[in-house]
């Protein structure tokens, strides 16, 4: 198994070819799915032939970007997955998007947050990464939760064209993201005080 990373309560690993049925049931539950196509699960076919061959697709072309699978420490268990990947279309490795999909079991523990502070940190402090961003519909405030909780801000509201229409398109979409003079002075060490502490 090759970690890329652990925090307090999470593994993210490489995914494998193994991984096909893991994949199939998180988009099976149609809670999951409400803000990616209205809830319909992905058919098996789709993740075996297209989803999961892009996922390792990613490990070889955009390196060491990617997409990682979920694991609980606690019991081992999958629970979804993270992503940070430049965006093909735009060939700019620098500024990556943050991406996540867990399981429902999952939600509410602060894992999403967990995981996308982790992966931001990796992508300043390790992947020379100028900017980090993230987009979700308006109404997803869960996600919008999590994106504020990482760290990211607000940074414009925009139309997606999405070839599905779901409920609350017609609200539009959100971009959050953090930039790395942000992320350093979020993360600079407090000053010491005229006594050295």
């Amino acid at each position: 198994m090759e970690v890329l990373l652990e925090t307090d309560r999470l593994v993210l690993r490489r995914f494998t070819e193994a991984d096909v049925d893991n994949l199939v049931e998180l988009d099976a539950d149609p809670q999951v799915m409400r803000y990616i196509n209205g809830g319909p699960a992905t058919e098996r076919a789709e993740v075996a032939n297209d989803i999961l061959p892009r996922f390792l697709w990613y490990y070889e072309s955009f390196v060491p970007y990617g997409f990682w699978a979920c694991v609980e420490k606690a019991t081992g268990a999958f629970i979804g997955w993270f992503h940070l990947r430049p965006m093909p279309e735009t060939g700019v490795a620098d500024q990556p998007e943050l991406g996540y999909r867990l399981r429902r079991q999952s939600w509410g523990k602060g894992y999403a947050t967990e995981g996308s502070r982790a992966l931001i940190d990796m992508a300043f402090r390790d992947f020379g990464a100028s900017r980090v961003f993230a987009e979700t519909m308006a109404v997803n405030l869960g996600s919008r939760r999590v994106m504020e909780k990482a760290g990211l801000r607000l940074v414009r509201e925009f139309q997606a064209d999405w070839p599905v229409q779901i409920d609350g398109d017609e609200h539009g979409d959100v971009e959050y993201a953090i930039t790395r003079d942000e992320w350093e002075r979020a993360n600079r060490p407090p000053a010491a005080g005229r006594d050295g502490t």
